[in-house]
């Protein structure tokens, strides 16, 4: 397993923060720059983050919530925490956040900026959808559990934000995993958002996946699908191959 480190970089003024993890062979990587779920860089954020590195791309999680010095911690119910983080990294502030990470991998000899992508989890989803949407940065985007709607409560505006309605703006191609039985995502949001995105002409790829929840792929969470989670990375790192 490829050893990780924290470490520091610009962004919009401010210097935030993310977790590195970089293939131990030798030749220039492709860079992969993970957008981490409403929980943080977690420890198990922390363990893809080096397995990404393990299978040849030069990974950094981006800390969403650098600003702030972590995720919330008031907070009276889980709901309130969904609704805290989600405000805390809006698109406004995240997708620049993203782009500030690749430009921070670029910087490394070891790899190659040109070959990029970006990966996202439940909110980090969203964030690199959007990533992927409005330029040129990035050459695969593969997303797991990405909310196609946001609530109003998780906006700045209080009010729904479709990411289903930006979708045809996709500049990459682009990979989806969403689980069946998720209760937080309807599957007609699902079904939407791969329309419109299929409407930018890029090659989009989606996978449902019977039996499986929201987050699914979280080896700690209770939702773990052991199953889903396994073919969903190998589906995964074979588009970010194949794309990078």
């Amino acid at each position: 397993m490829s050893p990780g480190e924290w470490v520091s970089f610009p962004s919009v003024g401010d210097e935030i923060r993310g977790y590195l993890a970089l293939p131990e062979a030798g030749g220039r990587s492709p860079a992969l720059v993970m957008a981490h779920e409403n929980l943080g860089v977690t420890e198990h954020r922390q363990d893809v983050t080096r397995r990404f590195a393990a299978a040849g791309f030069a990974t950094l999680t981006v800390d969403l919530f650098s600003r702030a010095g972590g995720p919330p911690t008031d907070f009276s119910s889980p709901e309130e925490r969904r609704v805290k983080a989600f405000l805390q990294a809006t698109d406004d502030q995240a997708v620049p956040d993203i782009l500030a990470g690749l430009r921070y991998l670029r910087r490394i000899d070891a790899v190659d900026g040109s070959r990029a992508g970006t990966i996202g989890f439940c909110m980090g989803g969203g964030t690199s959808l959007v990533a992927a949407c409005l330029g040129d940065a990035f050459k695969a985007c593969v997303i797991l559990y990405a909310l196609p709607v946001l609530p109003g409560a998780y906006t700045e505006a209080g009010r729904e934000l479709s990411r289903i309605a930006i979708a045809p703006a996709l500049r990459c191609p682009l990979q989806g995993h969403f689980g069946e039985e998720d209760q937080v995502i309807p599957l007609r949001q699902v079904s939407a958002l791969q329309t419109a995105a299929q409407q930018s002409g890029q090659p989009v790829e989606f996978h449902t996946y019977p039996g499986a929840n929201h987050a699914y792929h979280d080896d700690t969470h209770p939702n773990y699908h052991a199953d889903a989670a396994a073919l969903s990375w190998d589906r995964a790192v074979a588009s970010l191959r194949d794309h990078l």
